[in-house]
């Protein structure tokens, strides 16, 4: 088991005020396992992850959670939740997924797997966008 000191738990607060939160299974190795993604409305800043408005949880693909950043994927003018994984093996490879989220749903736009090591994942995202 990992120790919950290696667990990747980053959160990025979203253009419309609410907070996303993604982090790596509990007590999963770094390299296989799943990870979530979580909405906080954020309406109380003393508590802001009181409020859960939605989430989901994934099965990663091979590699650790890189980074987490805002995209506009599919073009419409609002940001998706792009997550980046970094496989551990001879190459480094990266995939990435892509989250659109609207007042109460999150839902995957787009999966990459398999890019170079210097790829840029966002670019691969914008060309399979569901």
């Amino acid at each position: 088991m990992a120790a919950e000191a290696d667990r990747f738990v980053q959160k990025i607060k979203l253009p419309s005020g609410r907070t996303a939160v993604v982090a790596d299974g509990d007590y999963e190795p770094r390299s296989i396992g799943s990870y979530s993604v979580r909405i906080y409305s954020g309406q109380n800043p003393d508590f802001p992850f009181e409020d859960y408005v939605v989430g989901v949880i994934r099965a990663r693909p091979e590699g650790y959670i890189e980074k987490i950043m805002l995209a506009d994927i599919d073009g419409d003018g609002h940001d998706e939740i792009v997550v980046i994984f970094r496989c551990v093996g001879t190459g480094q490879f990266l995939s990435a997924e892509a989250f659109a989220f609207d007042k109460e749903r999150l839902f995957l736009r787009a999966s990459v797997e398999g890019l170079e090591r210097n790829a840029n994942p966002v670019t691969a995202l914008k060309k399979v966008k569901k």
